[in-house]
């Protein structure tokens, strides 16, 4: 087993869905390129599929799913380098104090230890104290842009925390061929997210005018780039899907309008102008020099998102494309947000137009902490004396007691073992996910249509 002083570092990946499974494995090669990687997903209601994890295309030397308190359990002090922790708050919050605990009353307890990494798969515009306050106690908390890391600063330092483990990097997953100009055909995508906007008007509204811009643009190609399948979750719950959406459009799809699957760099690749409402999606578009669209039809709202793109110069209506217009983005707001726009003189660029170099302070503070003789301790801000209302909860959830530890019963429960998804499990768990998916999109629907009657 390699050891923290051969010269493949070895790192392990904790993942909670599919999009952020692509940033813990993509941000772990960028700041340790040469690294084994060890990808573990946490089970539960996004636990990404099969086909999900092929469309992401993060590869990994093992991967298995597993129990929060497994993981704990799974991750002793000598084992890795680097552990990612790469999934929504609560989570994280949950392994911080379990891997504090497993660390602090384990053998060898000399202060020798991973480093440990986090950060945020996309844009933050929601939840940005709570978020951060639960991702607060890792060794390096990342922000994707100067923008994110003055905001995450100032949040801990407005708590009495301490702020040193911010540090300033970019999106793991930009990149892809610079835009050279007008397909044939002109192809326009409206990338769909799951969650925004959340009623089944708004979203109705929206794909309805993709399909008019279809058919006003007959030459044009206007595909509506989805997340995932029916049955499959994502980092957000889907309770209208546009598949099912589609349905509902008289006279159908029109043939130069379709839904899409995929990789979205595999998409970008043939895009020449992205649609969206908020996305981060937007900012691989803008990265490649895409033009790209933030939508205002349905107001410019921070429930929406695309409060995030004000001033970048991206805001449109759809009336305003079906006229031609193509937004133009400002520049100093594409650096600001750690997009060195391939569209964009390299004078004006973030970090010099050199997308790489986003990722040196974050490759040198790992580095640094991992020849550390010994690092210390895991101190998350929230612990039972500042939150004890809200903190056992958030541990219960991942079977941990207050101090880290496992609950009775989680700890005794066997660990199951081997790769991802055992196939004779998989009818079984996928017929659950059917029962959830059917509870999440109709049922809940329905019962909030009633309680406002």
């Amino acid at each position: 087993m390699p050891t923290r002083t051969t010269s493949s570092p070895r790192v392990a990946v904790l993942a909670d869905s599919d999009t952020r499974w692509k940033w813990g494995a993509l941000t772990a090669y960028r700041i340790q390129p040469d690294i084994r990687l060890d990808g573990y997903l946490l089970r539960g209601r996004a636990t990404p599929t099969v086909r999900q994890l092929d469309e992401v295309g993060a590869r990994a030397d093992a991967l298995r799913e597993i129990r929060g308190v497994d993981f704990v359990r799974s991750i002793d002090r000598t084992r890795y380098d680097v552990v990612v922790l790469a999934c929504v708050g609560g989570a994280v919050q949950a392994m911080l104090h379990g891997l504090a605990h497993a660390w602090r009353t384990g053998p060898a307890a000399d202060g020798r230890r991973p480093v440990v990494v986090t950060g945020y798969v996309g844009v933050v515009y929601e939840k940005l104290a709570d978020g951060l306050l639960l991702r607060h106690g890792a060794d390096v908390v990342l922000a994707n842009s100067r923008h994110d890391a003055d905001r995450f600063r100032a949040v801990y330092r407005g708590v009495g925390a301490d702020d040193g483990s911010v540090v300033e990097c970019a999106l793991p997953f930009l990149g892809g061929a610079p835009y050279q100009g007008e397909n044939d055909p002109c192809t326009v995508v409206f990338a769909a997210q799951p969650s925004v906007p959340e009623s089944r008007a708004d979203r109705m509204y929206l794909l309805r005018r993709a399909v008019e811009h279809a058919r006003k643009h007959p030459d044009r190609e206007v595909l509506i780039k989805l997340r995932s399948k029916p049955g499959e979750h994502t980092t957000h719950i889907e309770e209208l899907p546009y598949q099912k959406l589609a349905t509902k459009i008289p006279g159908g799809l029109p043939a130069n309008c379709r839904t899409v699957y995929g990789n979205m760099g595999e998409v970008l690749d043939r895009t020449d102008l992205l649609v969206t409402v908020s996305s981060t999606a937007a900012l691989e578009s803008l990265h490649r020099g895409i033009p790209t669209a933030v939508l205002t039809d349905l107001g410019v709202r921070e429930t929406l998102g695309n409060h995030h793109f004000l001033g970048s110069g991206c805001l449109a209506s759809w009336d305003e494309l079906d006229a031609g217009h193509r937004p133009d983005p400002d520049p100093d707001w594409l650096a600001r947000q750690g997009v060195a726009s391939m569209g964009v003189p390299p004078a004006l660029q973030a970090g010099g137009g050199d997308y790489e170099r986003h990722f040196d302070a974050a490759r040198d503070r790992v580095t640094e902490l991992r020849e550390a003789p010994a690092l210390p301790p895991l101190t998350p801000y929230y612990t039972p004396r500042t939150a004890p209302g809200y903190l056992p909860g958030i541990l219960a959830r991942h079977g941990l007691d207050p101090r880290g530890e496992p609950l009775p019963g989680h700890a005794d429960a066997p660990e199951e073992t081997g790769g991802l998804r055992r196939i004779a499990r998989e009818t079984v768990r996928e017929a659950a996910r059917g029962a959830y998916r059917h509870g999440v999109q109709r049922v809940a629907p329905a019962i909030r249509r009633w309680g406002q009657l």
